[in-house]
């Protein structure tokens, strides 16, 4: 079984609390769960192994920006740009679809992990807070996480 880090981006709370319900369904899996309310850039990297995998749940804010509880580390991990071979993940966008930024920090995370050499297990999911059921549409795709780790 994995033991799965868990990076959270949130500014309301939404997104915390979705983190927390899918770090219960790995749990329940037979996954370990590490939560990163405030992801440590330095901590993580340093952290890095063959079997490490980060599932990171990014909420957009603003302009399309990081939630404060990440923006830190994202701006690290762009200024650093370290090699992430040998990481696996997985990332859940969550935005607004009223807003032309949506889900655009999710994205980024996305892309710039791919970039940077980080093997993506599935397609990121979008969740839209206006008219998804957050809960219910993370579950299924988590399944589908579980099955590629």
């Amino acid at each position: 079984m994995a033991a799965i880090d868990i990076l959270v981006a949130t500014t309301s709370g939404n997104t915390e609390y979705l983190a927390d319900q899918l770090a219960n369904q790995l749990q329940q899996a037979g996954h370990s769960t590490n939560m990163h309310y405030e992801p440590d850039y330095s901590n993580l990297i340093e952290a890095l192994n063959p079997d490490s995998v980060w599932l990171c749940c990014v909420a957009s804010h603003g302009a399309g920006d990081y939630a404060d509880s990440m923006l830190d580390f994202a701006e690290e991990l762009h200024q650093h740009k370290p090699s992430l071979n040998g990481l696996n993940y997985g990332v859940i966008a969550v935005g607004d679809s009223c807003y032309d930024t949506y889900c655009a920090a999710g994205r980024d995370c996305d892309a710039m992990l791919a970039i940077l050499g980080a093997k993506r297990l599935i397609t990121h999911l979008e969740i839209d807070m206006s008219q998804d059921d957050p809960d219910e549409k993370s579950s299924t795709w988590l399944e589908t996480f579980i099955k590629s780790l």
